[in-house]
């Protein structure tokens, strides 16, 4: 079976683009993949063009060696533009070898080992009384683990996170107070403080507070990482930005963090996802995957975390908490659905979804750019 054409598809869905990547084969079997870049979709499809001019004639079910090839057969290899580019075709590879075979792509990665995939799902209201309403609405869905929502930028785009710290800790104290001990409670950060402040929002709260922080700090000094764990004692949550198996080392090999984000459209798709899980299961890191982007991203990941043994949660965007858009059902007729807080493991051949590729066709991209937040000094910070 031999790869005939790779088209990617970069369509405005929900709130901002999607990234997906159709292959079709000369047997009529083709596969959707999905790219996790957002904000610069316009780079990763120059990447797969380029990578289209070498794959167009190959053996569809040669996903290693053709991962390989991607990877290898250039000077400056990686990255986070090229490993998305790898991830989106790395996985429509897999959709296509489990149509072709008549299985499920969790059978091409060793079997299922569980039936039904716990999420965690997300407040969407700012640190209040809104916040805990909205996490004790989801307890009546059926959800025991949850993220709560930092104190965010303001709308003119100034943000100071010394303003966000005691807010956002007061609030969630009092989220504990109110939830229970029962419920696992977490927070992210999305890379906006320093070592010194996350500290301290941590030792604003007792101990106990939280059972996971995502993405305190940034993730390029695994060193800086050391320095607040030794500072706090809450589970770290990290790795939703890494690029490949190689970003994950030092802080799997270092027992940094406690819990892995990978993300199967970042990292190298299903292919460096499994290498990254088995790496991460010899260290007792469990797997807490990233997961914000549409259908595709979440079917391939439904399939990783039935897969592996060191699995805790997948993240969910599609809470009654948030309507983000980006599971719409006219572009993706057949996708994972949330019941009881779970997603089901499709046993359909494949990734088990389907693309409404003739409305994909006739949407447009849309230039989305984050948010560049600057501090009351007019200083750049992060998004």
């Amino acid at each position: 079976m031999k790869i005939r054409s790779i088209t990617p598809y970069a369509v405005w869905v929900g709130i901002r683009n999607q990234l997906l990547v159709k292959i079709d084969t000369d047997e009529g079997v083709f596969g959707w993949g999905e790219s996790g870049l957002s904000g610069r979709e316009k780079a990763v499809m120059g990447a797969i063009e380029h990578y289209s001019q070498f794959l167009i004639g190959r053996d569809a079910f040669a996903i290693g060696a053709l991962w390989q090839e991607m990877y290898r057969s250039q000077y400056f290899e990686g990255g986070r533009v090229l490993q998305a580019a790898i991830s989106a075709i790395d996985i429509a590879l897999y959709d296509i070898k489990g149509k072709a075979l008549g299985v499920p792509v969790y059978q091409l990665l060793g079997g299922k080992q569980r039936d039904v995939i716990p999420t965690f799902a997300s407040t969407g209201a700012p640190p209040g009384p809104e916040m805990i309403e909205q996490a004790q609405m989801l307890m009546e869905h059926g959800w025991t683990a949850m993220r709560l929502s930092p104190a965010d930028h303001q709308s003119n785009g100034r943000y100071e996170p010394r303003e966000s710290i005691p807010v956002t800790a007061k609030w969630c104290v009092k989220a504990r107070e109110e939830l229970g001990d029962a419920v696992v409670l977490g927070i992210d950060y999305h890379h906006r403080l320093s070592v010194a402040e996350a500290a301290s929002f941590c030792q604003k709260m007792p101990s106990g507070t939280l059972d996971f922080l995502e993405e305190p700090i940034r993730d390029e000094t695994p060193e800086a990482y050391e320095a607040l764990r030794r500072m706090t004692d809450v589970p770290f949550a990290i790795g939703e930005e890494f690029a490949s198996k190689w970003q994950f080392l030092p802080y799997i090999e270092r027992d940094i963090h406690q819990f892995n984000r990978i993300d199967v459209c970042n990292v190298g798709g299903l292919t460096e996802s499994m290498k990254v899980a088995g790496w991460s299961e010899a260290h007792y890191v469990d797997l807490m995957p990233h997961n914000p982007l549409g259908p595709v991203c979440t079917a391939a990941t439904v399939h990783f975390c039935a897969a592996v043994a060191n699995f805790s949660w997948l993240e969910t965007r599609s809470s009654p908490a948030e309507k983000l858009g980006f599971d719409n059902a006219e572009f993706f007729p057949v996708q994972p659905r949330i019941e009881n807080a779970v997603y089901k493991v499709s046993d359909a051949p494949g990734l088990g979804v389907e693309v409404n590729e003739d409305l994909i066709r006739k949407q447009s991209f849309k230039f989305w750019e984050a948010p560049h937040l600057k501090r009351a000094d007019g200083s750049v910070t992060n998004w």
